[in-house]
């Protein structure tokens, strides 16, 4: 039999410190455009504000089927492509709170959540460039037939390199549905969607769903559904990446946590890229 005399969890209780399991308590869009594949990331050394993006434009190539005679000039001629450039301002994009001893708030679980809310930020500018891209008008249920298109007008644009689709939220549920009617019956593509809703690739272009293609986080009013877009579409530019600093703040007997970034967003190339839009 054990001595009541003996302390511990099991008679004092009171004593007993309760540990908090982390949990997530808002729903946070895992960032797209960070990792640098869709869009890419340009890196801004420290001391710069900028990053400058040449737009360098195409020549024609000249054809020799024969050799010329006499005086007929041997060397190919000089070409000089156009010069044209965009530069992308960096914004600070920074969330601070001070945590107090008193409470024993995991200053790791705050910095986190400040993290994911530079993120957010992150995200929302690269989004708003999209509505730089070229227009293109849709019925208010976005269809396959839509990214068709948007995919013709890119190719006959002239870019032949990957594709990458954002589709908002709310026309989600629309694409999925055209992908399972009877038409894609019985194929691997649909039955990837169906088992897991994984969008996959449609004419070629990689699929990814956004909380963000709407009017409120774009800042327009022309509804956007999706945006259809090469990498040298929109380019974005950081300097080193998302930064979480504790610093201990004796006037507030607790600890400052700052997360930010120094970064931006620009469109490039307006013709390399479709906003799908339902202007009605």
């Amino acid at each position: 039999m054990a001595n009541s005399a003996y302390a511990s969890g099991l008679n004092l209780d009171a004593m007993m410190v309760p540990v908090r399991a982390a949990t997530v308590y808002a729903a946070q869009e895992s960032s797209l455009y960070l990792p640098g594949s869709i869009v890419p990331i340009v890196q801004v050394p420290a001391g710069s504000a900028t990053a400058q993006v040449p737009l360098m434009g195409s020549v024609t190539a000249t054809v020799i089927s024969s050799e010329g005679t006499g005086t007929d000039p041997q060397d190919f001629d000089t070409v000089l492509p156009s010069d044209t450039k965009r530069t992308i301002s960096l914004d600070l994009h920074a969330a601070r709170t001070v945590l107090r001893d008193l409470g024993g708030i995991d200053t790791a679980d705050m910095g986190r959540i400040l993290g994911n809310s530079i993120a957010k930020s992150f995200d929302k500018a690269v989004t708003t460039e999209f509505k730089h891209l070229t227009q293109q008008e849709a019925g208010a249920t976005l269809a396959l037939a839509d990214i068709f298109t948007a995919v013709g007008t890119i190719r006959g644009n002239g870019e032949t390199g990957q594709l990458y689709g954002i589709v908002g939220t709310n026309q989600y549920a629309n694409l999925l549905t055209a992908i399972g009617n009877a038409s894609f019956a019985g194929g691997e593509f649909q039955n990837t969607a169906m088992r897991n809703g994984f969008f996959g690739t449609i004419a070629g272009v990689q699929m990814f769903v956004s909380s963000y293609i709407n009017n409120t986080d774009m800042g327009v009013t022309n509804n956007p559904q999706a945006a259809i877009f090469s990498g040298d579409a929109v380019k974005a530019a950081m300097q080193g990446g998302v930064n979480i600093e504790v610093a201990r703040r004796p006037e507030a007997v607790g600890f400052d946590i700052v997360a930010s970034a120094a970064a931006g967003a620009e469109a490039i190339d307006g013709d390399r890229g479709v906003i799908i839009i339902n202007a009605s």
